[in-house]
């Protein structure tokens, strides 16, 4: 079992002995970021620490690297008969957020998910690793200006069926869901400290209705030549609908089936949330949660048992009132499942979705 102390390497230095540590990842959450502070035992103990904001900088738990990225903000305090000093910073990956979309000409063609993503990421520095192959091609994209690297690339990924997260190592991951089984999970009794769970209705709903355009003109016809597809939730007791749009161009008609079957799972999926203390940050062989794993969750008082949760995001806390911990939400796999989407009207070419 690898000692879990943090290490934050910037500049040649490799500074550890932070007390008050959040690292945070997620299947949802692009970039990982941390938050960490150090008090000094006795004068001028920091004295040597020199962090500057926008340095290159990597994190570690044990021998784990979790963050590669940079500094965005150094805080150095002081009060009587004390000095402090707090670093906060990003992945790599807060690059494609932060800042435009640039390729040469601003049009990529015949190019997938993968390709498009990398030559976007490859514009700051930033790798990409997809395990996914067949990707659907793309016969053209075109940047739109004032669109950051990621809102193109998480629009894309959602054509492919695939979600975009960032690795520790900082470069970008194109993946499926749930695809790694985590070697143990969250256990009431064992490993758990603190559970709760919200079940929820109020985002449910009964039936989930696409329509081919919002305004009816087909009355006389009936329901059959402006009515899609009608999806039902057996598990939402009264009447509760929702009405779904089909986009324009070609392939929308089946991409809005696609959807009122995704509006629903997800949904579902999402109308059970759980939030998990857990006492480590490590699973039974070792290894750090990671987002984007699949593992079970025991909860008997909470009347829950199930072998497949999907970790969303986990965050690695260490403090003087928590002690060390991993706070983690969980939930089933459809509340992660990639929304449908049409990204090119004009060549009307729907991707295969894996249910």
């Amino acid at each position: 079992m690898a000692t879990d102390d943090l290490t934050l390497t910037v500049n040649g230095q490799a500074i550890s002995g932070w007390t008050d540590i959040r690292v945070t990842r997620g299947v949802e959450r692009l970039p990982s970021d941390f938050s960490i502070g150090m008090t000094e035992l006795y004068p001028g103990e920091l004295a040597h620490v020199i962090v500057r904001p926008g340095d290159y900088c990597t994190v570690a738990l044990g021998n784990d690297l979790v963050i590669a990225g940079y500094v965005d903000r150094f805080i150095p305090g002081i009060s009587a008969g004390r000095h402090n000093i707090r670093a906060v910073g990003r992945s790599k990956c807060s690059d494609l957020v932060d800042c435009a979309a640039e390729w040469e000409g601003g049009q990529i063609s015949g190019s997938s998910a993968l390709g498009i993503a990398q030559k976007l990421a490859a514009v700051y520095g930033i790798g990409v690793e997809c395990s996914v192959s067949g990707l659907p091609v793309i016969p053209q994209f075109n940047l739109m200006l004032g669109e950051s690297a990621f809102e193109v690339i998480e629009r894309i990924c959602r054509y492919s069926a695939l979600l975009a997260y960032d690795l520790p190592n900082g470069n970008l991951q194109l993946a499926q869901l749930g695809t790694v089984r985590a070697a143990s999970g969250f256990i009431e009794g064992e490993n758990v400290q603190d559970a709760s769970i919200e079940f929820s209705a109020d985002q449910r709903y009964s039936t989930y209705q696409a329509f081919l355009q919002s305004v009816d003109v087909l009355t006389d016809l009936g329901d059959s030549g402006n009515l899609l597809y009608t999806v039902t939730d057996p598990n939402v007791t009264r009447h509760r609908g929702l009405i779904l749009i089909a986009e324009a161009g070609g392939g929308g008609n089946e991409i809005a089936k696609k959807r009122a079957i995704w509006e629903m799972a997800r949904r579902a999926g999402r109308s059970c949330m759980v939030r998990v203390r857990c006492d480590s940050w490590r699973d039974s062989t070792g290894k750090l949660w990671a987002p984007n794993t699949v593992a079970p969750v025991i909860l008997p008082s909470l009347k829950l048992a199930s072998p497949d949760f999907v970790i969303g995001e986990v965050t690695f806390l260490r403090s003087n009132d928590a002690g060390t911990v991993a706070d983690l939400v969980l939930m089933p796999p459809d509340a992660f499942r990639p929304e449908p989407i049409l990204l090119q009207p004009v060549f009307g070419d729907i991707p295969a979705v894996t249910p």
